[in-house]
């Protein structure tokens, strides 16, 4: 090597940071292996590869905990130590926890739902397609440029277009995956757009340069720079399914595979959301008097409609019960949206992304659970009806009493104390913000949400219809009840502890 080529090569050549990386390297590098073995495993021992599948994303949410001491930072630019593609602080943690943890329970419920599917699934390609979803989903909160969060947001969302409709032959399931793709690809092209608007504004990608330069941009390219704002957001609003981009959530849902509409209901938020915190609050700061009025709107439109449309499933009891999960998704969606929309507002945003990431988080653990009881319920009642759930305390009590919690989590009563505690936090972030109005819409919205979460909850407990039959479900749809239940009645006890892990290091 030359003398001229060797400087050159020390400058350019970085070291990767390989243990900031390790959880969504992990997840990525455990589908190939499990794409790989579904070639060579026998027909009666492909539930190895689910088990491998829970296996690395366990291990890929254990690698979190040596994160905990410190920000790491690698991809940099050269001579720019603290401008990078990819950094792990605590906010990053946060979601990435989230994230693996939401997809390995997804996994435990699948492992059962496989063999359930009549074989309609096939397995390697559900754990392939899986685990390169949430190795997508882990990276995206990690970006701190444009490039990777736009491949990130890809690499989570195109997998979860095909598992939504892997059931071969399946009508809603196909009509669910179709939807799917054209809102997300439309999300996607908008996004694509407003990005190469605000990098021919800026000459930039990084989220930390954008923020300085998009200030003071030149005249010519002002109203270049503004249009490329607003397509951004509206590309990241459609993929945190904020109304009016919500159209494909119910249908979505209740075509895809159980394990998967859980899948979707939480990693899927989180991906969005966070792209959203982090093109808003990082890279947009200067444009909070344009994004921030707007997220308000969104909030309150989102959480209005979400929860209006669970109340209509309600009133019809036939409905499916992932219908209504769908419609409440939307709902909550809504409360996520109001503390980013007050960090516009707000002296100290950090604690407006708090609150947001200590809802998610709240969200998540019961959410989750309460498609696991859909789940166990979904295996003797294939249509999982709200009918279906008449009696079920006399057919399965710890289930009844299990999801009667969760739903009252959600709903924001005792004892659900951490779904109450999640919700005042949010409250607390729009009050402290001056948005005094948002906070008043989300109360009526809490209160229409009470009418239907107990209906729900009251059906548990009344006479069923004809002779009780007790079943026991499977080991893993159990253990995800379980973990769940430990989680929501662990931080009822402490939920100081969910907003204390959910502070930021954003800023």
């Amino acid at each position: 090597m030359s003398s001229l080529a060797q400087p050159l090569a020390a400058t350019v050549v970085q070291d990767v940071d390989w243990l900031a990386i390790a959880p969504p390297t992990l997840a990525a590098v455990v589908g190939l292996v499990v794409l790989v073995a579904d070639l060579f495993v026998a027909e009666h021992r492909k539930a190895l590869l689910g088990w491998t599948s829970v296996a690395g994303l366990a291990a890929a949410t254990l690698l979190l905990l040596p994160l905990l001491d410190g920000d790491r930072s690698t991809f940099c630019l050269t001579g720019a130590p603290d401008i990078c593609s990819y950094t792990a602080d605590r906010f990053t943690l946060v979601l990435q926890l989230l994230v693996l943890g939401g997809a390995l329970l997804a996994a435990l419920l699948s492992v059962t739902a496989l063999k359930d599917e009549n074989k309609r699934l096939p397995e390697g390609e559900f754990w392939f397609l899986l685990l390169s979803s949430a190795a997508g989903a882990a990276l995206l909160p990690a970006s701190r440029d444009l490039a990777t969060l736009i491949v990130a947001l890809e690499v989570a969302s195109l997998p979860a277009f095909a598992l939504v409709g892997l059931r071969h032959g399946d009508r809603k399931s196909s009509e669910a995956a179709l939807k799917f793709f054209l809102s997300s690809v439309t999300a996607t092209a908008v996004s694509l757009m407003g990005i190469s608007f605000v990098y021919a504004s800026t000459g930039t990608l990084y989220l930390t340069q954008i923020a300085d330069r998009i200030q003071n941009v030149d005249g010519q390219l002002d109203t270049l720079a503004q249009t490329g704002v607003v397509l951004t957001l509206v590309g990241f609003a459609f993929k945190t399914a904020a109304v009016p981009f919500h159209f494909w959530v119910p249908d979505t849902y209740v075509g895809a595979p159980l394990p998967v509409a859980a899948y979707l209901s939480v990693v899927g938020k989180a991906v969005g959301f966070s792209g959203l915190i982090l093109v808003t609050v990082i890279a947009l700061p200067s444009y909070a008097d344009v994004w921030g009025p707007a997220l308000a709107a969104l909030a309150a439109l989102t959480m209005t409609v979400g929860n209006v449309g669970a109340l209509r499933q309600q009133a019809t009891r036939a409905y499916s019960a992932v219908r209504l999960l769908a419609w409440s998704s939307v709902g909550q969606a809504g409360y996520l949206l109001v503390p980013i929309a007050a960090a516009a507002y707000s002296d100290d945003p950090e604690r407006s992304i708090g609150s947001t990431l200590a809802y998610a988080l709240m969200y998540g653990a019961v959410n989750l659970g309460a498609f696991a009881v859909a789940a166990l319920v979904g295996r003797t009642h294939a249509l999982n009806r709200l009918t279906d759930y008449r009696g079920l305390y006399a057919k399965n009590p710890l289930s009844a009493l299990v999801l009667a919690f969760f739903l009252l989590c959600l709903a924001g009563l005792p004892p659900g104390i951490i779904g109450l505690f999640a919700k005042v936090t949010v409250f607390s972030a729009a009050v402290d913000a001056g948005l005094g109005w948002l906070a008043v819409v989300m109360a009526v919205n809490v209160v229409i949400a009470l009418f239907y979460y107990l209906q729900w909850t009251a059906l548990l407990f009344r006479a069923p219809e004809g002779e009780p039959v007790r079943h026991r479900g499977p080991a893993p749809v159990t253990a995800a009840i379980a973990v769940t239940a430990v989680l929501g009645v662990a931080l009822s006890g402490a939920p100081q502890l969910v907003l204390r892990f959910a502070d930021t290091g954003l800023f």
